[in-house]
């Protein structure tokens, strides 16, 4: 069996990758010099010469807050143009199998939580994030789609807040946990007597490692083939103020945790309900605190390279 992961160098892709490097398939990959997945007629071309079985949807422009509100066209070009051109090239071919790749984003700001798969486009969405959840909400939109119309067996994957090795340090890019991680990181090495994070810090985040990430999807390869979404989240929360404590305390630094009480907090609580992926039999195998120590052990190897 021939898998293509898509956005392979990236820390999800890279992630599957490597989780399938235990299974019996051949991984295919495309790097970005080799292939444009914005350039339909070459995606197209590659699908139809390289001939994947299956295909994990991993490749997306991501970022956080800042970036989402700062970028909002490139965030909703890049990723509809993305998800249109490899979901069409998998149906061109006749690709068995595609796993595509939602976010939590896609829920709406006030939906109750944790957040069922049945709350998708039930109400508005934060909008600082519109631009991002609409590309993914039209990727998921599509893989019904063409279930319906030509029986594709599409699916899509909604993924708690993801971390881990391979992320994106960069402060103008980075989601909360590299952020903090590089602050604290930071502050240690020049001695800083304090941090300042993000608003209140009162804000609750539900964070899965990649590599459970990575194993979830696996899992899913072979073991669901629904027209509905699916979560793949740890079940628990941890508050921003919390996981900066956590951080500090793992990096061995001691300073104050100060407060930026003009930035946003953003949603107030975001927990999903993964108890139909919990039913079919999988559960994450690594807690928060092994998942940030590797984190941080991983960045503390690599942060000159975005420094």
């Amino acid at each position: 069996m021939r898998v293509w992961v898509t956005g392979d160098r990236g820390m999800l892709g890279s992630a599957v990758v490597r989780r399938l490097a235990s299974e019996p398939v051949e991984i295919v990959t495309a790097p970005r010099d080799d292939l444009d997945l914005v350039d339909q007629v070459a995606v197209q071309r590659w699908v139809r010469v390289n001939r994947p079985d299956r295909i994990i949807h991993c490749a997306a422009k991501v970022g956080g807050i800042l970036a989402n509100r700062d970028q909002p066209a490139e965030f909703i070009y890049l990723n509809m143009m993305i998800a249109a051109n490899v979901i069409h090239a998998a149906h061109e071919a006749g690709v068995e199998k595609l796993v595509h790749i939602a976010s939590s984003a896609i829920y709406p700001l006030h939906a109750s939580q944790p957040l069922s798969e049945a709350a998708i486009l039930t109400g508005p969405i934060d909008g600082d994030h519109v631009p991002y959840a609409i590309a993914k909400i039209a990727g998921i939109v599509m893989c019904q789609s063409y279930r319906h119309q030509y029986d594709s067996n599409f699916i899509s994957a909604v993924p708690a807040n993801l971390y881990g090795p391979g992320d994106s340090f960069a402060p103008a890019t980075s989601h909360v946990v590299p952020a903090i991680i590089r602050k604290v990181h930071e502050a240690k090495r020049m001695n800083s007597p304090e941090i300042v994070i993000w608003g209140t810090g009162a804000p609750l985040r539900e964070l899965l490692h990649v590599n459970d990430m990575a194993d979830a999807l696996v899992f899913l390869l072979s073991n669901y083939s629904g027209e509905e979404p699916i979560n793949i989240g740890c079940g628990s929360v941890v508050s921003i103020l919390e996981l900066t404590q956590m951080i500090c305390q793992i990096a061995g630094y001691g300073g104050r945790i100060v407060h930026d009480l003009a930035k946003p907090d953003g949603a107030s609580r975001k927990l999903l309900d993964s108890s139909r992926l919990r039913a079919l039999g999988w559960r994450p195998s690594i807690d928060l605190n092994q998942g940030l120590l590797e984190t941080y052990t991983w960045f503390s190897e690599h942060w000159h390279d975005e420094g």
